[in-house]
C-alpha cells in the first residue's frame, strides 16, 4: 500500500514537472533565434501576468492592509512583526532549497505553472475565508490568515528560482530590466488604482465585510494572472550531464565553491543581507502612523497608493537605469530612497510626511523588484542560474526574517528609534554595495564552480 502510493506520487511529480517528455535537440542559435522569434509573445503574456499579479497585491499589501487587518483581530506586537516576516521574507528563504532540483530539469515552465497553482496562487482564496471567520472566532480566523498568507509567501519561494531562469531564457539579457521596468510600471500603477479602491472599501463597509471584498478581488485577480503566465513559450535547453547526474551532496559542495571562490559575488551577499535588514522598520511604519496620530482606515489606503506609486516609478526609473548602467546602479538608488524614507519617518511633525515615507519605499521595493531579481542572473553562467538566484534571494530572506525580529525589540523602545536605525543600517548596506561590489557585466570572466561533488 504505502509502496504504491510513493509510486503514486513520484509518478505525479514526473508528470507536474514534465520530466519524461522528450527533449528536441537543438543548437544555440536556433535556441536563441527562438527567444528573439517569440519574444513579442511572451512579452506580452508575462506582462499581463505581471499586471494583474501586481494588481491583486494591492488589494492585500503586506506594508498596509494585512497589518490593519491583524490589528483588528488582536493588539499583539508579535503578529504585526510576523506579518512583515512573512511578507519580506517567506518568498526569499526557500529558493536555495530547490535550487539543484531547479537545475536538473529541462524545462522550468512546469515548476512554475503546474506547481505554482497549487503552492502559489491557490492559498490566496483561503484569505477571505479567514475574514469571514472572523465574525465567530478571531483565533480562528488568525490561525487561517497566517497559514493562508505563509503557503502562498513560502510557495511562490520554492518556483522562484525557476521563474527566475525561464524568463532568463524567454528575454535577452538588455531587455530583462525593460520589461521588468515595464511589467511591474504598469501593474504597480494599476496597484494604486487597486489601493485607492481599498481605502474607498475600508471607508465604506464594515469590518470584516470590507476586509471579504479586499481579499476576494486579492484571489480572482491572482488566479487571472496565472493563467497569461501558462501561456509562455519557453525555449528548453538541454540539461548539463553532470547537473542531470548530480550526486547526494553535490548541490551542498557545489554552493561552497561559489561561496568560497566568487569574491566579487560573495561581497555581494553580503550588502544585500545588509540591505534586507535596513528594511526593519517597514512593517512599523503604518502602526506606527496610526498609533501617533490616530488615522482612519481610509488613510492607510491612500498610503497604500502612495506607496505603489513610488514603487511605480522606482519599476521603471530601474528598468531604464539598470538596461544601461546595470542593476548595481539601480540597487544604491533604492537603498537612497529606503533610507531617505526612514529618516523622514523618524522626524515627521506630522502624517502628511507620510505620504513622502510611503513613497520612498515604495520607489526602494520597485527597484528591488527589478534589479534585485535580475541582478543574481548576471553573475552566473547559464547552467548556474537557479544556485545563483537561490542563494542570492535565501540570504535575502535570512535578513528580512531577522529585520522585523530586530524591529520588533525596537518597536517596544520606541519607533523613533527603529526609524533611526532602519536609516544607520541603510546607510552601511549603500556603503557595502558601492564600494565593495563589482558591477557583474565589468567582470572579464564569470566564475565556474568547482565540480567536486558532481558524477561525471
Amino acid at each position: 500500500m504505502s509502496y504504491g502510493l510513493a509510486g503514486w506520487s513520484r509518478a505525479l511529480v514526473r508528470r507536474l514537472l514534465e520530466i519524461d517528455r522528450p527533449v528536441q535537440e537543438q543548437s544555440e542559435a536556433e535556441l536563441e533565434a527562438q527567444m528573439l522569434r517569440d519574444y513579442p509573445w511572451n512579452f506580452t503574456v508575462n506582462f499581463l501576468d505581471g499586471a494583474f499579479f501586481w494588481l491583486g497585491l494591492s488589494f492585500a499589501s503586506s506594508v498596509t492592509i494585512l497589518p490593519l487587518f491583524v490589528s483588528k483581530l488582536s493588539d499583539n506586537p508579535f503578529l504585526i512583526a510576523l506579518v512583515a516576516i512573512l511578507g519580506q521574507a517567506s518568498w526569499y528563504l526557500p529558493q536555495l532549497f530547490t535550487a539543484g532540483v531547479i537545475e536538473s530539469v529541462p524545462r522550468k515552465k512546469p515548476f512554475v505553472v503546474n506547481v505554482g497553482f497549487f503552492t502559489e496562487r491557490l492559498p490566496m482564496w483561503l484569505l477571505p475565508v479567514a475574514a469571514l471567520a472572523s465574525l465567530r472566532s478571531p483565533t480562528l480566523a488568525l490561525v487561517l490568515f497566517f497559514l493562508a498568507y505563509a503557503a502562498h509567501g513560502l510557495g511562490a519561494g520554492l518556483i522562484a528560482p525557476a521563474w527566475s531562469d525561464m524568463l532568463a531564457r524567454c528575454f535577452p539579457v538588455n531587455k530583462r530590466g525593460r520589461f521588468f521596468g515595464v511589467t511591474s510600471f504598469v501593474g504597480t500603477g494599476l496597484g494604486a488604482l487597486g489601493a485607492v479602491l481599498s481605502g474607498w472599501i475600508l471607508a465604506h463597509y464594515p469590518f470584516p465585510t470590507n476586509f471579504v471584498y479586499l481579499f476576494l478581488l486579492a484571489a480572482v485577480t491572482i488566479t487571472i494572472s496565472w493563467g497569461f503566465i501558462a501561456l509562455t513559450r519557453e525555449p528548453v535547453y538541454p540539461v548539463p550531464a553532470h547537473a542531470a547526474r548530480r550526486v547526494r551532496g553535490g548541490s551542498r559542495r557545489k554552493m561552497m565553491s561559489i561561496l568560497r571562490g566568487d569574491h566579487n559575488f560573495r561581497r555581494f551577499l553580503a550588502a544585500r543581507l545588509l540591505s534586507s535588514l535596513a528594511a526593519m522598520g517597514g512593517g512599523f511604519l503604518t502602526v506606527a502612523a496610526v498609533q501617533r496620530w490616530q488615522l482612519s482606515d481610509s488613510t492607510v489606503g491612500l498610503f497604500t497608493a502612495a506607496m505603489l506609486v513610488g514603487q511605480t516609478a522606482g519599476n521603471l526609473a530601474a528598468g531604464l537605469v539598470a538596461d544601461r548602467w546595470g542593476h548595481k546602479l539601480s540597487l544604491e538608488t533604492g537603498l537612497i530612497a529606503i533610507t531617505g524614507g526612514f529618516v523622514l519617518a523618524w522626524l515627521a511633525p506630522d502624517p502628511s510626511w507620510y505620504f513622502v515615507v510611503f513613497f520612498l519605499f515604495g520607489a526602494s521595493a520597485g527597484i528591488r523588484i527589478v534589479s534585485g531579481v535580475l541582478i543574481p542572473l548576471e553573475f552566473a553562467r547559464p547552467n548556474h542560474r537557479p544556485t545563483y538566484v537561490g542563494l542570492s534571494n535565501t540570504t535575502m530572506g535570512v535578513g528580512s526574517a531577522l529585520a522585523p525580529l530586530v524591529g520588533g525589540l525596537l518597536a517596544e523602545v520606541g519607533y523613533n528609534w527603529l526609524f533611526a536605525a532602519s536609516a544607520l543600517v541603510g546607510v552601511l548596506a549603500l556603503s557595502a554595495m558601492h564600494w565593495a561590489v563589482t558591477e557583474p557585466r565589468h567582470q572579464t570572466e564569470l566564475f565556474e564552480p568547482d565540480v567536486e561533488g558532481v558524477a561525471l
